[in-house]
């Protein structure tokens, strides 16, 4: 007799399978029974209920600023950069973009897309926004003496290992959302009204903590299992609008408007799983628990660069993260609105191929961003573990007005 065969011919998979189906069935109709005789407070209490759903809260598209920046971000978001079509003029431009602002205003308040054809698909808007960015070459052909210094490729870095496909764009949207289904339903809808002036370069897509997860406010945490973007300005504070709009001093490209720089940062989680845990703290300068800096109690503390151990070391090594991108100049802070990715393995690679798509605001590349980043280049530990792999820079326009579209103040 076979071993997987019971007495009587009748297999014992057969029969482990069959007798936990019988069972599931029970079980199942025992609850359907129970469900039945519940009261709609019970049910309540279980969760069951909407009540606590944000499908239906809706982000002003209109305003000064554009959406996506200032406001919370979403749970999910993906980045789609876009390259114009030969042959696509001032005009052109124009048209497309009118296109694509009355189609985001409409779907960010829970409206169908002008030619929708999925309807039904845009009724939960939780929470969507849409950011629209411009390369060099498209505000070059809109307004050429529009076009700031900065915007262009990043000075070449010893850190990064680029890969094209990530690199670039003449057009970029950033769409952010609570729920995935409303987000590519919003992306489908706008490459739909870019396909006869654009075509896709590359799509990005990201996620953070799932809505409801969490309070509101808390800072992220990255693959690492770090706590990541402690630093930031609180958006509606003076320090916010000075990083990222700009001031006298420092102003933005256009007012309300600000640039956007996009880096896919690769990050080798197989390699950091040998690091100990102090170590992965020390590299950073924070701890994993809570997100404080080593000389401090909580995530917020101002960190002491100048406390040493009993041995004499440094409590925050010179070598940690958050020391290198410390700035001794205000002037040089940017605001970090990242999203994780986590891409199927490599074939015959590592058992992991995920990392941050890490998108930063400010008012002026140059001056703000770059500095940093030359820092983190000469020196940062957790270089040994992150590898940039695609880098592109955007001018973000200020917000549009009811009945105008975004970047209207380029054709005026």
């Amino acid at each position: 007799m076979a071993q997987d065969q019971a007495p009587g011919g009748v297999g014992r998979r057969r029969l482990l399978f069959g007798g936990a189906a019988a069972g599931l069935g029970a079980v199942t109709a025992a609850g359907g029974h129970l469900l039945g005789s519940r009261s709609t407070p019970d049910l309540e209490r279980t969760g069951l209920d909407e009540a606590g759903s944000n499908g239906q809260e809706t982000v002003p598209f209109y305003g000064l600023h554009q959406a996506g920046i200032e406001t919370p971000p979403g749970a999910y978001a993906a980045f789609v950069a876009l390259d114009l079509r030969e042959g696509i003029g001032r005009d052109r431009i124009q048209s497309w973009l009118r296109l694509l602002t009355d189609d985001a205003a409409a779907l960010t308040q829970g409206q169908p897309a002008l030619a929708d054809t999925e309807p039904e698909l845009a009724v939960h808007p939780a929470r969507l926004t849409v950011t629209i960015g411009f390369g060099r070459s498209l505000v070059a052909a809109a307004a050429p003496d529009r076009v700031p210094a900065w915007l262009g490729p990043l000075p070449a870095f010893g850190i990064d290992a680029l890969q094209d496909r990530w690199n670039g764009g003449d057009l970029v949207l950033q769409l952010c959302a609570d729920d995935p289904l409303t987000l590519a339903h919003a992306q489908r809808m706008l490459l739909k009204d870019s396909r006869s002036f654009a075509s896709v370069r590359w799509v990005q897509t990201g996620f953070r903590r799932a809505y409801g997860s969490e309070p509101a406010g808390t800072t992220m945490r990255n693959h690492f299992g770090q706590v990541d973007g402690s630093a930031n300005a609180l958006p509606g504070t003076p320090e916010f609008d000075r990083v990222v709009w700009g001031d006298a001093e420092l102003p933005a490209w256009l007012e309300g408007g600000t640039s956007m720089v996009i880096r896919r940062i690769a990050m080798n989680l197989d390699t950091w799983d040998e690091l100990d845990r102090r170590g992965r703290e020390e590299s950073v300068g924070r701890r994993l628990s809570d997100g404080a800096p080593l000389t401090g109690k909580a995530e917020h503390d101002e960190p002491d660069f100048d406390a040493v151990t009993g041995l004499g070391f440094k409590v925050i090594p010179e070598y940690a993260h958050m020391r290198r991108a410390r700035p001794d100049n205000p002037r040089q802070r940017i605001y970090r609105r990242g999203y994780n990715y986590d891409d199927a393995p490599e074939p015959g690679g590592s058992v992991s191929n995920a990392g941050q798509i890490f998108v930063a605001f400010q008012a002026d590349v140059t001056e703000q961003f770059v500095p940093i980043q030359q820092r983190l280049d000469q020196l940062d530990l957790l270089n040994e573990w992150t590898t940039p792999i695609g880098s592109a820079v955007f001018a973000v326009p200020p917000g549009a007005r009811k009945g105008g579209f975004v970047g209207e103040e380029l054709f005026t």
